[in-house]
């Protein structure tokens, strides 16, 4: 049973305070007013109209013609004739048998109408995949900027303490020139993760529709597959795409079927009435003869028509119609290795990731631990100023190596769930209204038959990002306390003693 697969997790771990935003809150944004979920709403409509265009030929036909024919010049001998004459016609036909004609377009078009549903929920799976990258990009890059900034900050109290060593001759000009060094990486360090989640929180707002504000931690992802076979064998079942590839292909049989019909015959009823009116202007002879200045007149009978020679049009049509198939049938295939594919590459992706973020929460620890006992013995004068700036490095690229970790083991398991056709609106239990169901449209124009029938005039429906502010780095995160701690806490400055001279 698919039910709402994320919903509970996000109702139990995303309660945010005031303010925050959730993933589910993302996520239900992006489904009500992303213009790529819209515009394939508005694509499947377009598709709903293809059954009634294809009933439409296997309906009644009716027709009215009309005429006024002024004879601005006659022949000398013709004394009946009149002046001018009106005329009007109404025709009814009504097609009997047409080689299977109607049957298999009706049946193509339903088939699409199908094929069309599966793509829109393909839709709907892409953009949420999209969504939780650039949620999971933002968290990330806010950590990454957050410990850049605090690195920075770290490193710049303790060249100011190394120059202040410097001075009382408790360092060398070495020492002082690697913690400048140091401080300077950190800054171009800095600029580029600033920049980085720039990047990211645009291209949020490019995707969700409006700006990130302080997102929260994402709920754990259940149902996640024990193998690449069982994640495999549900995506070839369940994978939107690869749906749609497959009722793309059934419908293309019914269009070989529609090309054969060019060459049967085809039986039609059909009914007419005229009426003509000489507007007063018959001669008199003609009147004399007793010939009516109007009348009408009727007819009814069958039309029955067989194509002997079409110069060979109806066979390249039906091999027209194979080779389309044909191609269909191939697209199934291409779908089918690309399903695959996209399941194992993100089951591996998930594990590795996984096995990374425990590696890293073990580095993380041992870094941390590591600094504190280098500090301490940079205090009793074994380690140098390089020794401690090294530690420190090392754990600011353990603690980017974790985060990094976490958003690709998030963004690889959620690409998981929408490779496996579990990762789209009625598995994520989304607030904001009730879910957009495209049968509610097919039901409402498959049997509507008046000509001169229309939808209102179209309008957006997603919203613009034209007046969202420029994004920019600033970041709110809690720092690291262990890497707020000075690296440089020699007592030398703290009791004002003079350390023995390096130089």
């Amino acid at each position: 049973m698919r039910g709402l697969l994320l919903g509970g997790a996000m109702l139990a771990c995303c309660a945010a305070p005031a303010g925050a935003e959730t993933l589910r809150e993302a996520l239900a944004k992006a489904y009500a007013s992303n213009p790529t979920i819209t515009g394939q709403r508005a694509a499947q409509r377009a598709v709903d109209e293809g059954v009634p265009i294809a009933r439409a030929s296997g309906l009644p036909g009716v027709a009215a013609t009309g005429s006024v024919t002024d004879n601005l010049l006659q022949a000398n001998n013709n004394f009946l004739n009149p002046e001018r004459s009106g005329n009007g016609q109404l025709n009814l036909t009504v097609p009997l048998f047409q080689g299977g004609a109607v049957k298999n377009a009706v049946r193509a078009a339903e088939t699409r109408v199908d094929a069309g549903r599966a793509q829109l929920r393909g839709t709907e799976a892409t953009t949420f995949t999209n969504v939780v990258a650039a949620y999971m990009n933002v968290i990330r890059d806010e950590a990454i900027t957050s410990l850049n900034q605090q690195n920075v900050r770290v490193l710049d109290v303790n060249l100011r303490a190394s120059r202040d060593r410097f001075q009382v001759g408790d360092l060398t000009r070495t020492d002082v020139a690697q913690s400048e060094a140091r401080l300077a990486l950190a800054r171009a360090q800095l600029q580029q993760a600033e920049a980085q989640l720039i990047s990211s929180r645009e291209n949020y707002i490019a995707v969700v529709g409006s700006p990130p504000v302080a997102l929260e931690q994402p709920p754990l992802l259940p149902n996640l597959p024990n193998s690449p076979t069982t994640a495999v064998s549900v995506a070839l079942e369940n994978n939107p795409n690869l749906i749609a590839a497959r009722r793309q292909a059934d419908a293309t049989r019914y269009d070989v079927g529609v090309a054969r019909a060019n060459r049967l015959p085809r039986v039609s009823a059909v009914t007419g009435g005229t009426y003509f009116n000489y507007l007063g202007s018959l001669p008199p002879a003609s009147l004399n003869q007793g010939i009516n200045n109007s009348g009408t007149a009727a007819q009814a009978g069958l039309q029955f028509s067989l194509p002997l020679f079409q110069g060979g049009r109806p066979a390249a049509q039906v091999r027209q119609a194979q080779a389309q198939r044909s191609q269909a049938l191939e697209n199934v295939t291409a779908t089918e290795r690309a399903v695959i594919s996209q399941a194992r590459s993100a089951y591996a992706i998930w594990q590795s990731s996984q096995q990374v973020i425990a590696s890293s929460e073990t580095a993380v620890n041992a870094n941390k631990l590591s600094l504190e006992g280098v500090r301490a013995e940079n205090s009793v004068g074994t380690r140098t100023i390089l020794d401690i700036l090294n530690a420190e490095q090392e754990l600011l690229n353990s603690q980017v190596t974790l985060v990094t970790a976490r958003r690709d083991a998030y963004v690889a398991g959620f690409a998981l769930l929408a490779a496996m056709g579990n990762a789209e609106a009625r598995d994520l239990g989304l607030d904001g209204g009730v879910l957009y169901d495209p049968a509610v449209n097919y039901k409402r124009v498959r049997n509507r038959i008046n000509d001169f029938d229309s939808d209102s005039e179209p309008v957006p429906t997603a919203v613009t990002t034209a007046q969202t502010p420029p994004q920019t780095a600033a970041v709110a995160r809690p720092s690291d306390p262990m890497l707020d701690t000075p690296v440089d806490r020699s007592p030398a400055l703290t009791t004002g003693a003079s350390a023995p001279s390096r130089q």
